[in-house]
């Protein structure tokens, strides 16, 4: 179920140019400044890495973590770059890239934005860069989190305007587009299918497959069988 595909009828696009206006250069690399904190670092490694291994079959998405996302020329020549902490496109081609460059990827934007809020970044992302996702962007789901003081709350696009979504009784948010929710685990935001099952880090993953070897290594044992033997 986590690897359905959920999109709008119309896909969040930029309009395009003619193809005889000169766009500005696509290969740009990003231009953001360093993550503040550990907490920033480690929330947002989790936010990559445990979809990146859910999703590990899938070839149709692209997730990055605080890269540019450049939209517009006007954008690009007054330096006034938008880029997030993480986000998820789905229905493209899963590969690197420096950055997200709109223009070169057919008009597609986000369907998926997570801020992590700091001191000096929370107005922005509660404001200017909520208006921002919602109006030019149009980013279906939006979230963000603060993870000293545990902030969380997310935002559906609904007829061109955000809704604030509302949490089940775990206090867990629904993303329609990623077909997960999101929710507090160990003081960290955390995906978790539409089971409640809690998606795994990689390494979390391969703890729990050894520990599951061991519980069998064990109970062989029991029996006098020698797991080595098998």
């Amino acid at each position: 179920m986590a690897s359905a595909q959920v999109f709008s009828a119309q896909d969040p696009v930029i309009a395009l140019p003619d193809s005889d206006v000169l766009l500005p250069p696509c290969d740009l690399y990003s231009d953001e400044p360093p993550l503040e904190t550990d907490l920033h670092f480690q929330q947002i490694v989790l936010f990559l890495d445990c979809l990146n291994w859910l999703w590990r079959d899938r070839t149709d998405f692209y997730a990055s973590a605080n890269s540019t996302i450049y939209f517009s020329e006007k954008q690009l020549r007054s330096r006034d770059f938008r880029g997030p902490d993480f986000f998820v496109v789905l229905g493209v081609e899963r590969r690197p890239r420096k950055s997200w460059v709109v223009w070169a990827e057919d008009g597609k934007t986000p369907n998926v934005i997570i801020e992590v809020l700091s001191d000096s970044t929370a107005t922005i992302d509660r404001g200017l860069k909520k208006q921002l996702y919602q109006d030019v962007l149009k980013v279906y789901d939006y979230f963000w989190f603060d993870p000293d003081s545990l902030e969380f709350a997310g935002f559906a696009l609904v007829n061109g305007q955000y809704q604030p979504l509302q949490p089940n009784a775990q206090g867990q948010l629904w993303s329609q587009q990623l077909q997960l929710f999101l929710g507090l685990h160990e003081n960290k935001l955390r995906y978790f299918t539409p089971e409640g099952e809690l998606v795994p880090s990689p390494t979390e993953a391969a703890l729990a497959s050894q520990q599951r070897a061991d519980r069998l290594a064990a109970k062989l044992r029991e029996l006098n069988v020698d797991p080595e033997s098998l």
